[in-house]
């Protein structure tokens, strides 16, 4: 078995962006505007860590358009099957946009690409955004698909790690991470779809990986990311009602329990000692941190735990910033930072998913 290189990466948003306090007006609206409500909101759209984010709804008829406040207390937006088909339409060029961008970082064309992994949790169809891929990219018609389904924000992880594993038998990898939050707006005041409200938005990231033999130097934007040395998980105890992602009448709902960093506090060390250390590493040894941001509280969970304070998830706080939480590609930003910035290696991807389940990835 080779070893898996990623090769590169390739990113993208779409272009309508909205201010964190113009998202908080828009809600006030759709949850009937009352003036108490609307300053409760306000408050938790401040605290969100986010400034401005996308969304594909931002362009053409607009937000307002396909969310319009309720006509009556029963009324809880577009149904599931009327946000699934601005999933089939919208996610392939957001996705191909990003897979462009990984093939010419990792100087590669088309024709080269043995295996592609596609990764979504926020829509569905079939053919989906890998048959988009195929065509609009050019890829071979035998190309190899897999397609890593609902697993929430960890998801690029989880498909690097079934890249790793073809690219170790000597295939060149694609991997597309495509995922439209915003669709999933909830009307109404549960605490925990507000959370989500607050700071899901779209976006979407790319990765080649490819075998260390087959590497060429030629034709590089970035210069190559790393080495994929490893993965692991674990599925924290007494946490399935912690996070949760389902398929409603109403769009996919997302579940958010204020228990999530205590969590995280209490489970992330001993798991992530024990994982490095399987590797010979410390964690005051590892250069660079890509932690999925699930909010300011998560951050603050994980900076607390590991013991590497504001500044060891600094890059994350900035992509929560600037791009919100894309869930599944988030990380492959902030992993982007992390090289642009030469950030010395090894460095720790972690991201958190239903289960609660935390997914890492070392990178050397």
């Amino acid at each position: 078995m080779s070893e898996a290189l990623l090769w590169g990466l390739g990113l993208a948003t779409p272009k309508g962006t909205i201010a964190q306090a113009e998202a908080a007006a828009l809600a006030r609206e759709l949850r009937g505007g009352q003036k108490e409500d609307g300053r409760a909101v306000e408050a938790l759209y401040r605290r969100s860590g986010v400034r401005r984010r996308g969304s594909v709804l931002l362009e053409g008829a607009g937000w307002q358009g396909f969310f319009t406040p309720p006509g009556s207390e029963d009324d809880r937006g577009p149904s599931t099957g009327t946000r699934a088909r601005v999933f089939e339409a919208r996610a392939g060029e957001l996705a191909s946009e990003a897979a462009r961008g990984a093939l010419v970082d990792a100087g590669i064309g088309a024709g080269e690409v043995t295996h592609l992994v596609t990764v979504s949790c926020t829509g569905m169809s079939a053919p989906g955004v890998d048959a988009e891929l195929i065509r609009g990219l050019g890829l071979s018609p035998r190309v190899a698909r897999t397609n890593v389904g609902f697993m929430g924000c960890h998801g690029a992880i989880n498909g690097l790690r079934v890249a790793s594993a073809f690219a170790g038998g000597g295939g060149t990898v694609l991997v597309a991470a495509v995922e439209l939050c915003s669709l999933h707006y909830h009307y109404g005041d549960d605490p925990e779809h507000a959370v989500a409200n607050a700071i899901f938005a779209d976006g979407a990231a790319a990765a080649v990986v490819g075998p260390r033999d087959r590497r060429r130097s030629v034709g590089v934007v970035g210069g190559e990311v790393g080495m994929l040395a490893r993965f692991g998980s674990v599925l924290v105890p007494g946490s399935a009602d912690a996070m949760g992602w389902r398929i409603g009448d109403h769009g996919f709902e997302m579940r958010l329990s204020v228990r999530v960093p205590e969590l995280i506090r209490e489970h992330l060390r001993p798991w992530l000692g024990e994982w490095l250390g399987e590797s010979g590493l410390r964690g005051d040894e590892v250069g660079g941190w890509a932690v999925h941001p699930g909010g300011p509280r998560v951050l603050g969970a994980v900076a607390e735990s590991l013991g590497i304070g504001e500044a060891g998830v600094r890059h994350s706080t900035d992509v929560l910033a600037e791009h919100g939480n894309m869930s599944s590609p988030t990380v492959l930003f902030i992993a982007d930072r992390l090289r642009r910035a030469g950030v010395p290696r090894p460095w720790v991807v972690l991201g958190f998913g239903p289960g609660l389940v935390a997914e890492g990835m070392l990178v050397m």
